[in-house]
């Protein structure tokens, strides 16, 4: 096929081969080896090596006719879509609530005894902690990483919480075994989970879990404020019922998402 410049990078076979897949078009599925040549404008010899080499990855197979591609061709479709993230699911329903509450909101997992950000639509405000794609904060004194914890089996629980954090940061609230039991005891009992200042000061949020298909949390989303400015109240009245609604939502797509068929041709 015709092509316009190209870099001193471009690979001018894998776009041969992209080429020849192409071909392939509805009401194409089989094509002849003249009729893969033609419609690529590429020589003979050269669709027949690419056919024979996609036929020897399993991409095509030779039939009556000529040659036809198989379904793993529908890996590299899927390739794309499950290589979007957690994050592109998640990107509407984030913004979607940002723009309801006028809060930040972020999307977190767990990391040892830290959560990390993933994911994060922010509000401009002034906060006592700066939060990026990527910071750490301890978990036990987030509402995310209460989420998270809460979770866990009882075992993992103590094993994630024996690593030390590598945040850098000093939590105002720092529970006994007994107060934090107690604590996710509750968050699993009514599945969200609260922090008011236990972090620095300030920081007030109420967070809620991500599931895949299975009912298993993968994640943890927030809505996070500023204590001076966001009543609890105001949280968990006005922005709870929101974040759960969001919460859901999410997880619904992200369950649609990964039953995605993966087709492997033998």
């Amino acid at each position: 096929m015709a092509r316009g410049e190209t870099g001193p990078d471009f690979i001018e076979a894998l776009a041969r081969g992209l080429d020849v897949i192409r071909a392939f078009r509805p009401g194409r599925p089989v094509m002849s080896l003249t009729e893969v040549a033609a419609a690529t404008g590429l020589a003979r010899p050269t669709a027949r090596r690419i056919l024979l080499t996609l036929q020897e990855l399993g991409y095509a197979r030779s039939c009556q006719g000529g040659f036809a591609l198989t379904p793993r061709v529908l890996d590299l479709g899927v390739s794309y879509v499950r290589s979007m993230g957690l994050w592109e699911v998640a990107r509407p329903h984030l913004e979607a609530l940002v723009a309801q509450t006028h809060e930040s909101s972020s999307i977190a997992q767990l990391d040892g005894s830290d959560i990390v950000y993933v994911a994060r639509v922010a509000v401009p405000k002034i906060v006592a902690l700066s939060v990026q794609i990527g910071t750490r904060f301890p978990a036990l004194q987030t509402s995310l990483g209460k989420v998270l914890l809460a979770a866990l089996p009882p075992d993992e629980l103590e094993r994630a919480l024996a690593e030390p954090s590598r945040s850098g940061i000093e939590p105002r609230w720092r529970p006994g075994v007994q107060e934090r039991d107690a604590m996710l005891r509750e968050v699993r009992a009514r599945g969200w989970a609260l922090t008011d200042e236990q972090l620095a000061l300030g920081i007030r949020s109420v967070a809620a879990p991500l599931r895949d298909g299975s009912g298993r949390v993968i994640a943890a989303v927030n809505v996070n404020c500023h204590a001076a400015e966001t009543s609890l109240e105001k949280l968990i009245e006005e922005y709870l019922p929101l974040l759960l609604k969001t919460a859901g939502a999410i997880s619904a797509d992200w369950a649609r998402y990964e039953s995605v068929p993966q087709v492997t041709a033998s």
